[in-house]
């Protein structure tokens, strides 16, 4: 029972987080890009979400701005990538340094920023974890309906075409280059986005708390992959699967704590978790070619004996 209690707080937590891998998605899958941003921008999201909200501004409001900072953000990596010709892991550990610094800023200097929900209208918060699941899966579905139309208009489609064969992309006149910094600019808007959420949801901002969500967000990706592709894939089924894999994690993760695993290691579990993840599709590949063999050999054993006889 104690762990069942866990349960809609974990489910809440794996959405907010859910919706930060479908930024990930966008870089890592679509663009073909991995952007280490992701630490700095979540938390720019939501420092820029608490400052906003502790000075009187309404929470859709503060979400959207930080919706807007996460995309500056990735804008800056993307034009240190395409720019200056820096490759793209070094362009988002230098973008991520430097929102470090800009997000102590934003906090006037502090690590820490409280938000206090009974004296602020919040979307969400961990005192109703119902509502802030039911809101978060909004928030989501609006998300995946609004990536699904945008991905498939004019500007959409040649991003795409950017992360499959830039290439030929080139070689069909797409401007490569201003491509990568749209797409890291959604991705990381989407990022900063569940950057405000969770900060609402968990009643402050700290300037540390998107150490590691990179890791998160790929473990959200890889473990919704590998259930989605079960069905017929699509986009949308793979932003579903992305979410799905974020609620996953995330209760996998309240289990293993309420076994009372040293917080130290929940890292390190992370990790874990998703080099499991990355193993499966080469162990499966290498399981099928084995099978393959064996029937090959069987076979031949087969055919050899009609022969003799």
């Amino acid at each position: 029972m104690a762990f069942l209690n866990t349960i809609p707080g974990a489910v809440a937590q794996g959405l907010i987080w859910g919706l930060m891998a479908i930024g990930v998605y966008i870089s890592f899958k679509v663009l073909d890009i991995a952007d280490l941003t992701v630490d700095g921008s979540i938390c720019t999201g939501a420092c820029v979400c608490a400052v906003l909200i502790t000075n009187g501004l309404p929470a859709w409001v503060s979400i959207l701005i930080a919706f807007l900072a996460g995309m500056i953000a990735g804008a800056m990596t993307g034009l240190l990538h395409t720019l200056f010709r820096i490759p793209s892991i070094l362009a988002g550990i230098l973008s991520q340094l430097i929102l470090f610094s800009v997000n102590l800023k934003i906090l006037g200097g502090k690590s820490l920023l409280p938000i206090d929900p009974r004296s602020n209208t919040l979307i969400l918060n961990q005192l109703n974890n119902p509502m802030a699941i039911l809101m978060a899966t909004g928030i989501i579905v609006a998300m995946i309906l609004l990536l699904w139309r945008f991905f498939y208009t004019e500007i959409g489609l040649p991003l795409k075409s950017t992360g499959d064969n830039p290439d030929m992309s080139r070689a069909q006149g797409i401007n490569v280059e201003r491509n990568k910094v749209i797409g890291l600019a959604i991705s990381n808007g989407i990022v900063a986005l569940s950057g405000g959420l969770l900060a609402q949801y968990q009643g402050f901002a700290d300037v540390n708390m998107g150490r590691g969500a990179i890791v998160i967000g790929l473990a959200a990706i890889f473990i919704g992959l590998s259930v989605s592709l079960r069905i017929k894939p699509n986009f949308v089924v793979s932003l579903i699967g992305v979410v799905g894999g974020g609620i996953l994690y995330y209760l996998v993760y309240s289990f293993v704590i309420f076994l009372g695993l040293d917080t130290d290691l929940l890292k390190m579990l992370s990790a874990v978790i998703v080099a499991l993840f990355l193993a499966i599709p080469p162990l499966k590949e290498h399981y099928s070619a084995l099978r393959r063999r064996k029937a090959e050999l069987s076979a031949a054993d087969l055919s050899d004996e009609k022969e003799g006889a």
